[in-house]
């Protein structure tokens, strides 16, 4: 467990938001294409492995969706 309550995320998806974190420009938002490029560069993942990725990370708060374009929530 997370210490905030939370459970912490699957080894894979936790790979997937530390290369987005480290790629993704910083306090801006990407597009999902970007995200795709960077998951199937940095993590070897194909995009419908990437959307179900984003989709985890959306759902648990570590992204968001604003006009269509990703930004990371704050650590």
């Amino acid at each position: 467990m997370a210490s905030n309550g939370e459970p912490t995320l699957p080894p894979l998806a936790q790979d997937a938001l530390d290369a987005l974190a480290t790629t993704a420009p910083h306090d801006d938002s990407f597009s999902y294409e970007r995200a795709y490029a960077t998951l199937a560069e940095e993590e070897d993942l194909s995009q419908p492995a990437a959307d179900d990725i984003i989709e985890r990370l959306l759902l648990r708060g570590h992204l968001y969706e604003v006009d269509g374009e990703l930004r990371l929530t704050e650590p």
